[in-house]
Parts: C-alpha cells; sequence; structure tokens
C-alpha cells in the first residue's frame, strides 16, 4: 500500500514538471511572439478624442485607437493619468491596453452601455482574438456596487423582465451584471500589474482559452455579490502568478462549463498568490461539466477567508483529476479542506474525483466568523452548529479515489457543545447525503467530528497529518465511514482529552504505520 501510494506521488509529481516546462516553453515562445506584434507602437486614446475627466463617455474614443492600431498590425493603445469612463470596449488580435500610472478606466453607471459575448457582459471584451494584453499600473474600476443597484431599481422600475432577476435573493442575476474582463475562444492572453476593482458580477474570467498568463495583479473587489477574482473556465496552458486577491466571493475559481466536452481545463498553474475571500479561497468547481485535469498550486497564502482555504468539487459528470496543491498557509479561515462529489444541476451522472494531492498545508480555523470585517460577508447559516471539521465526502456508489494528505497541520478552536448542537457518532448514520445539494462544507449540518469527516472514499493515505484543538470538543477528531485502502502514517492528534480520537464505520483494508 505505502509503496503504491509513494510511487503514485512520484509520478503525479514527475508529470507535473513535465507538463509545466511545457507550458513555461510554449508561454516563453507566445510572449516573445507577443511582444514583438503588439509592442510596435503606441496610440494614446487622447489622439482620439478620449477625456481623462471622469464624466465624458469615451467608449467610442477608445474603441476607436483599438481598432486603428489592429488595422495597423498592432500595437499599444495607452490610457494616460487620468479618469476614463466607458462602456464595452472590445480588444482586437495583437492589441496590448496599457495603463499608465494613475490612469483609471471606470465603468459606466448606465447599464445601455454594456454589451454581450456569449453569455456576459463586460466592460473589457475579449472574442475569438489572439495575442492580446491588458498591462501597466493603471486601475479598472467597474463601480460595481452603484450599477449593480442602478439595475436592480431598474427592475422596479419596471424597465427589466422579472427572467433577469433574483427574487429569492433580492438581486439582479448575474447575467445582467458586467464584468470588468471576460475573455472569449482566444489564444495569447496576457494580464499583468494592472488593478480590477469594484465588479457588479465576477470580476475577470477567460473561457474557452488557450495560453494564459496572469501576473502580478490586483483584484480588490469587495464591493457586490458574485465578486469572484479569476474564473478559468474550460480553458488550456494558464499560469497565474504573484497576485494579490480580495473578493467577496471565490478567490481562484477553476470551472468547466461545456457540455460537448470538446473544450476542458488542462495544465493550470497557480502559485505565489495571497488570497482573500467570502466564499472560498482556491476552488475547482462548482460546475465541472467537461473535465479538469493537471493542476499544480503552490504557495498560496489565505487569510480572513469565511469558508475553505482549498475546495475541490466535481459535480456535473465530468473527471477532476491529476491535482497537486502544496505549500500553503492559511490564518482566519473558516475551513481547511472541502473535497466533495456530487449531482447537481440536473446532472445525469456524479463527478468523478481522483488522484488528489494535498501536502505542506498549514491552516487556523477560528472559533468566530473570520470575514466579520468585510464589507460582503458570507450568508450565515439557518441553523445552530458547532466549528466544522474538513471534509473528503463521495456518495454511495461513486467514492473519492486516491488522495494524498501529506505534511498537513490544522489548529481548532475547540468549544464543541452537545448541548449546542449534536451528532454524536451512534447517529453517524443520520448525517444526510445530499448528492443534489449546492456543495459547501457546511451542506451537510452539524458533523460528528471536530477534524476530518471522511466517508465514501477509495484509496486515503495520510502522512504526518496532525489536528490541534484549542479547547475541549464532544466529538472525536476523526470520522471515517465506508473508507477503504486507508492508510494512517504519523497521524497526531493534540489537545483531545478523549481516550479514541478516532472512529471508523464500514474501514476496509486498513493499515496504520506508527
Amino acid at each position: 500500500m505505502i509503496n503504491d501510494w509513494n510511487l503514485y506521488c512520484q509520478l503525479a509529481r514527475v508529470y507535473c514538471q513535465h507538463k509545466m516546462q511545457r507550458l513555461r516553453l510554449v508561454l516563453v515562445i507566445c510572449l516573445g511572439f507577443l511582444c514583438g506584434a503588439i509592442c510596435a507602437k503606441d496610440y494614446s486614446v487622447l489622439d482620439y478624442g478620449a477625456r481623462g475627466d471622469g464624466s465624458t463617455l469615451n467608449t467610442l474614443a477608445i474603441q476607436a485607437a483599438i481598432d486603428d492600431a489592429a488595422n495597423h498590425g498592432g500595437g499599444r493603445v495607452i490610457i494616460p493619468k487620468g479618469r476614463f469612463v466607458s462602456g464595452t470596449i472590445f480588444l482586437k488580435s495583437n492589441v496590448n491596453l496599457h495603463l499608465k500610472k494613475n490612469a483609471i478606466i471606470l465603468g459606466s453607471l448606465s447599464p445601455l452601455n454594456y454589451r454581450r459575448v456569449a453569455k456576459w457582459k463586460a466592460l473589457i471584451q475579449a472574442n475569438e482574438v489572439c495575442n492580446i494584453a491588458i498591462t501597466g499600473s493603471g486601475t479598472i474600476d467597474g463601480r460595481g456596487a452603484r450599477l449593480a443597484l442602478k439595475i436592480d431599481s431598474l427592475f422596479y422600475a419596471g424597465e427589466i423582465d422579472s427572467a433577469y432577476y433574483n427574487a429569492v435573493e433580492k438581486r439582479p442575476k448575474w447575467n445582467i451584471r458586467p464584468q470588468l474582463v471576460y475573455s472569449y475562444k482566444c489564444n495569447n492572453i496576457s494580464v499583468s500589474g494592472v488593478t480590477l476593482k469594484n465588479s457588479a458580477c465576477w470580476v475577470q474570467t477567460y473561457e474557452q482559452c488557450s495560453h494564459v498568463k496572469i501576473q502580478g495583479i490586483k483584484v480588490d473587489s469587495d464591493t457586490y455579490w458574485n465578486n469572484d477574482g479569476i474564473d478559468i473556465v474550460d480553458s488550456k496552458n494558464v499560469r497565474i502568478t504573484h497576485c494579490a486577491i480580495n473578493a467577496a466571493d471565490d478567490g481562484i475559481c477553476i470551472k468547466s462549463e461545456d457540455w460537448t466536452r470538446a473544450y476542458f481545463c488542462d495544465s493550470i498553474y497557480i502559485a505565489d498568490c495571497r488570497v482573500r475571500s467570502s466564499a472560498s479561497a482556491i476552488k475547482f468547481g462548482t460546475s465541472t461539466v467537461s473535465h479538469i485535469r493537471n493542476v499544480v498550486v503552490r504557495n498560496i497564502k489565505v487569510y480572513d477567508t469565511y469558508r475553505s482555504a482549498i475546495a475541490i468539487e466535481a459535480m456535473q459528470g465530468g473527471v477532476l483529476e491529476n491535482i497537486l496543491v502544496e505549500d500553503v498557509v492559511a490564518h482566519n479561515t473558516g475551513n481547511a479542506i472541502f473535497l466533495r462529489i456530487g449531482q447537481i444541476r440536473g446532472a445525469k451522472l456524479p463527478g468523478t474525483l481522483r488522484n488528489i494531492t494535498l501536502r505542506r498545508i498549514k491552516v487556523s480555523v477560528p472559533f468566530k466568523r473570520p470575514d466579520y470585517a468585510y464589507e460582503m460577508r458570507g450568508p450565515a447559516l439557518p441553523y445552530f452548529h458547532n466549528v466544522f471539521p474538513s471534509s473528503i465526502t463521495g456518495i454511495p456508489g461513486f467514492p473519492v479515489q486516491n488522495v494524498v494528505l501529506q505534511d498537513i497541520t490544522i489548529v481548532y478552536p475547540g468549544r464543541g457543545n452537545a448541548a449546542y448542537a449534536n451528532m454524536p457518532t451512534h447517529r453517524i448514520v443520520d448525517v444526510p447525503e445530499m448528492p443534489a445539494a449546492y456543495p459547501e462544507f457546511s451542506m451537510f449540518g452539524e458533523l460528528p467530528a471536530w477534524g476530518f469527516y471522511i466517508r465514501h472514499v477509495e484509496g486515503l493515505y495520510l502522512k504526518n497529518v496532525k489536528v490541534k484543538i484549542r479547547k475541549n470538543d464532544y466529538r472525536p477528531a476523526f470520522v471515517f465511514d465506508d473508507v477503504s485502502r486507508l492508510t494512517l502514517d504519523g497521524l497526531k492528534v493534540k489537545g483531545d482529552k478523549k481516550p479514541n480520537p478516532l472512529f471508523m464505520k464500514e474501514v476496509s483494508d486498513f493499515i496504520k504505520v506508527k
């Protein structure tokens, strides 16, 4: 068993290194071509009539500069110092939209000034073009709260159909609230240096794209609902590095939504980022219609995050596999690790989740909610509960497969009280399966473990996993339910007064090394 897992880890490591070497080579070639193609000439938007006074609508002027640059083979479209209001502009092939220091593109506050590509409206659109860039040290500010509230008021004025309004959540639906950047079916994309802030919906999405490089950007969007920091959808050869994300929804999210499965996520590298989220910091899913494979996430700092530091979810029939997450430090984060298989949104089959390695991860979980001080806090739960454990859960007949947790340390506050909320181990059958429910670490209600709750898993290797509790909890540290091929190597439980911190039900092929 142990040798098999070591071999798997070695093969996964070699495979990921090989994929990353290929990705770096391709990126170097693409960026060399990109630099040569789009750095040939500068086109200042001032020469096309733009005015940075914070009130003039500059959509046509900025678009004219972009079109002129594209018609002459490419170049840099310069946004100088100033506040340039604009509606939707479209990037063209071989064009770099370059924002100088103290340059600001302000999103128009009129919903009529935004246009759609595929299913999204956005301030900056890129549709089936190549060799494009957004660079510089300036800012793209969507003024999302004001824009979204303007859209909201139009519904109550009878100018927006109820089909575009979420009556339960009391806000306009996502598809009429503009993002800041939306790129669809584009190749060779570079986004670097800029600040993206205050979106009305997701901040930026790269869908069905290839060779995407996002480096050294700042996202600051704690302003309205669904403010995901970065969304990668059915895209290949993606590199996200040295970014700072503060988002009112998921920080960095990888999704798959192509029902034809012609497009899927492959060869994605995320490293050296700092993330704060009112949802989950690093999230795979919830949409996994097609596949997500060969992803490396490393050296991530997470702070003040409401939900999970790492959430990996296979929910809609797609395959999510070959994932390596390492060197993550999460402070003041509501949950450490959440792995889940489900079957949501009418999917014919559940997802497949396999070959997952998480290592060198440290998380501190608070007793109080971690995002209390932020503008857009995560939604409060409608029931009493104690602090939730990390969890790895499949569903009957569809187990999570081949998971390695190595060198993991999670510190919990404890204070679990059965008089406050109670799910004892003798009632473990009462923990609901909920295969069609939206996946969140809190979805099952009170759970019978304070450290890890693990159910419906085939192949689980825990090496040097340590959980620590600050104050006593009525629950055991670990609960294993319907788990096969389980190896515990160097497991440590600290601060728990119970004589047996492990509870096992229907566990087979179990090995405890020490």
